[in-house]
């Protein structure tokens, strides 16, 4: 990879972390941005969906299902713009799980960098399966 891509996923990923600050979980905060053509088309970061109480967690400390995960987040985003994630890169703080793995390919991207591997990485294997393009490029925080 030429050292000025490496520079901009670096950055890419940094801003993903920072994104990843503005998440209430508790447990994990995980931040995600969709880039296209060197311009950042969508964001997101794991939370409870719109109109929801900001609280991720259970009594149990357990985070609730219906909590949407960063990437999700982001992909819904430009579903309602007038932007496409065809042949986009996501740059996520934390790989993604199976089910955004299968949002992630059926949208279009092509690429996934991602800072920390999730403990199940059979996202990142069903990825690669499906010919999209996946990164570890781990960040200081």
């Amino acid at each position: 990879m030429n050292s000025k891509q490496h520079r901009y996923d670096v950055a890419y990923l940094k801003m993903a972390l920072e994104w990843a600050k503005l998440s209430h979980c508790k447990r994990k905060q995980v931040g995600a941005l969709i880039v296209k053509d060197r311009m950042i088309i969508s964001d997101g970061f794991n939370g409870t969906p719109s109109g929801f109480d900001n609280c991720c967690e259970d009594d149990d400390g357990l985070t609730k299902w219906e909590v949407l995960h960063a990437e999700a987040n982001a992909i819904l985003k430009v579903a309602s713009s007038t932007q496409s994630t065809a042949g986009a890169t996501l740059y996520i703080t934390l790989s993604p799980c199976q089910q955004c793995s299968k949002l992630i390919h059926q949208s279009g991207i092509k690429r996934v960098v991602y800072s920390k591997a999730y403990k199940d990485i059979s996202g990142i294997h069903f990825l690669e399966k499906a010919g999209v393009e996946t990164q570890y490029l781990p960040i200081n925080e």
